[in-house]
């Protein structure tokens, strides 16, 4: 957006967020302070896994439409809090993807299975939301079997015409669509 723009949403967002009793909020136009900014961002994976030694990670991205952020939000703190396991949540909400790092601690038998099922939880949740179950680190092949509910008969197309440009399967074999 433009200068202005964007000055007015960082206000009402910083006031938004002290009126919810969240930490002061932070922007800047200034490069070296937003790298900086970027750099603690980028950083919040490991402060997490740094209080939690010996643990594992699952670590989750989904994407919503901004409309359906805060419930997409409470619903997986609701879930995470209900779990018993660590889960922080992180994010760059002003497009609507947030993560949940699902802490798998080493002497908790269940942890895994627990982390999984919010993770699927998180990804229904999405769809659900009208968004999309990976904002930005990709569908992988955990996240395959979301696909189809997501894109609906586009999947197959996606699938015929990676068959039509690749019909030896030799270009990323097993990522990404049907039959592949």
């Amino acid at each position: 957006g433009s200068e202005t723009g964007v000055a007015e949403q960082a206000e009402l967002f910083g006031a938004l967020v002290a009126e919810h009793g969240g930490d002061p909020f932070e922007w800047s136009t200034r490069e070296e302070e937003r790298r900086h900014l970027w750099r603690m961002r980028h950083n919040g994976y490991y402060a997490i896994m740094a209080a939690h030694p010996g643990a594992r990670a699952l670590v989750t991205d989904i994407c919503v439409p901004i409309s359906r952020l805060a419930e997409a939000v409470e619903e997986t703190q609701a879930d995470i809090a209900a779990s018993g396991m660590p889960g922080p949540i992180l994010g760059h909400v002003g497009d609507g993807n947030f993560h949940a790092t699902l802490i798998v601690r080493p002497d908790h038998a269940g942890d895994l299975e627990t982390a999984k099922d919010l993770a699927h939880r998180m990804a229904e949740r999405a769809l659900r939301l009208g968004g999309t179950v990976t904002g930005e680190h990709g569908v992988g092949m955990g996240k395959t079997g979301y696909m189809a509910g997501e894109h609906g008969e586009g999947w197959a197309v996606m699938g015929a015409i990676k068959a039509a440009l690749d019909p030896q399967g030799i270009l990323n074999p097993g990522k990404l669509v049907p039959g592949n």
